[in-house]
């Protein structure tokens, strides 16, 4: 059902929580995976950004390989919720796997400001987010 997921990872919590799931879902609908971490083109220390992120990327790569799930990982820069988006297009994903920092959905300012929130409205596939 789900041919390609893609995976935004970040350094949060919830995001951690959310690779278990990602391995089970890839397992069970065999599917390509895609990790992708995005740098904000305009965050302060970008640099020690770009040095975290990496590791980051390695660390959650070697995570799924030893599930025995074979991942390929995108590090972009720019505005979160649209590179996520847009590279969930361009890899035609069918599933979009992310952690949700919980800032609450509900309430209309944060839902507005919140990263997920944007991907839910902007997405051409379905969002799992996870809590």
């Amino acid at each position: 059902m789900f041919k390609t997921i893609l995976f935004p990872i970040e350094l949060t919590r919830e995001a951690r929580k959310a690779i278990e799931l990602t391995a089970n879902m890839v397992k069970v609908h065999n599917s390509k995976l895609t990790i992708l971490s995005v740098v904000e083109s305009n965050a302060e220390g970008a640099m020690s950004s770009a040095e975290q992120v990496e590791k980051l990327l390695q660390e959650s790569k070697s995570f799924f390989a030893q599930q025995g799930i074979i991942a390929e990982t995108i590090e972009k820069s720019g505005v979160p919720a649209f590179t996520i988006c847009d590279v969930a297009d361009e890899i035609n994903a069918d599933l979009i796997i992310m952690g949700c920092r919980g800032l609450g959905l509900i309430d209309e300012e944060a839902a507005a400001e919140s990263v997920t929130n944007r991907v839910i409205n902007l997405a051409n596939c379905p969002v799992l987010v996870i809590n």
